[in-house]
């Protein structure tokens, strides 16, 4: 099948991955990405900036009608099978109708890692993106409860699809001396800042004489642990990426894991990259995220940071212990498919399944 993959493309992690999966899969992937349409160039691009960020962020202008303009001379030049919308923010209505009339008509699949629906989000945001749901043969959702809200928005078809590891990306490695000393640690954490309980979490783990490696975007984080007497050795926090960031999880002897309350989740992808490096899971518990991996056996998790503290305890003295239950959440994340060539062969079943019910053909 022939895709044409639509999305902003500023991350390796998200429409690339999903390109290369499907690569894999024998498919004809197609890229088109708007990053670069909001990025000036020349002499004149310090004045243009605040005004091409002003139209990705509002998703109106010129830049915005361009792209898709853009997008349309596309499909009707590589004519593909399935158009897929990858957090299609920026994609009007009215260019997804207009896609509906391209012949032959392509399946369109819409898949958004965020969520929508939660009362933390900007309505204008979302704005397009609602408004294209009906015009849409499959609706992907990432967490549970969007399916339902996903149907009651007008969506004809949802599946769950969860996010995935990249093998290439996550997986154990033995660090060298010089990446033990940068990297290794007692507890490592790796993600944004949200002013949820993840900073007392933080602060009892360093207060308790555990040692803790943080990473993330030190514009958030920086300003809040400076004021904190058990984290701000840790300024400046920075991202990292690629190989550091596999290094970083390798590094770690247990990683912990919080998750998104402005996005409601109830897990998130690092659930399934911590294990998949061998690196043990301490994340907060979850229903959805406890029928993934057997707690104290392939993960663990904790409902407050004394709770924490008592899981940390208990593994970091029990080497043996870390060891088998990581090596099992290792081995679950593989039989359990979360990679992200299986989630794409997922995706490519469903829309077989959608092209067969609804005009009694498979793609």
């Amino acid at each position: 099948m022939k895709f044409l993959i639509l999305g902003d493309w500023h991350s390796e992690l998200h429409e690339e991955a999903a390109f290369r999966a499907l690569t894999t899969l024998g498919h004809d992937p197609v890229r088109f990405g708007w990053h670069e349409y909001f990025k000036p160039k020349g002499r004149l691009s310090p004045f243009l900036l605040p005004f091409y960020k002003a139209q990705n962020k509002y998703l109106l202008g010129p830049l915005v009608s361009k792209l898709n303009r853009d997008v349309m001379v596309l499909v009707k030049r590589e004519r593909p099978d399935v158009v897929f919308l990858y957090r299609g923010t920026h994609i009007f209505p009215d260019t997804v109708r207009a896609i509906r009339k391209v012949a032959p008509r392509p399946l369109i699949v819409s898949y958004n890692n965020d969520d929508p629906f939660s009362p933390l989000q900007p309505r204008w945001l979302w704005r397009h993106f609602m408004a294209s749901l009906p015009e849409c043969d499959l609706v992907l959702a990432y967490r549970h409860h969007n399916v339902t809200d996903f149907l009651d928005a007008g969506a004809k078809q949802v599946r769950l699809l969860r996010s995935w590891f990249i093998p290439e990306r996550n997986h154990p490695v033995a660090l060298s001396a010089e990446d033990q000393a940068r990297f290794g640690c007692d507890v490592v954490f790796i993600g944004h800042y949200e002013p949820d309980q993840r900073v007392e979490c933080l602060e009892e783990v360093v207060r308790q004489g555990f040692s803790l490696k943080l990473y993330g975007h030190g514009y958030a984080w920086d300003p809040v642990i400076g004021n904190s007497p058990w984290l701000k050795h840790l300024r400046p926090v920075r991202l990292v990426w690629g190989e550091e960031y596999n290094k970083a999880l390798c590094g770690g002897k247990v990683a912990i894991c919080f998750f998104s309350k402005l996005n409601r989740d109830t897990y998130t992808r690092r659930c399934f990259e911590i294990p998949a490096t061998r690196t043990l899971l301490l994340a907060e518990y979850s229903d959805d995220l406890a029928s993934l991996y057997q707690a104290g056996k392939e993960a663990d998790y904790f409902r407050s940071k004394e709770e924490l503290v008592v899981k940390l305890r208990t593994y970091l003295k029990d080497e043996l212990r870390r060891e088998a239950v990581a090596a099992a959440g290792y081995h679950r994340v593989f039989a359990d498919r979360h990679d992200v060539v299986s989630r794409m062969a997922d995706v490519v079943r469903w829309l077989g399944e959608v092209s067969s019910r609804e005009h009694g053909s498979s793609v």
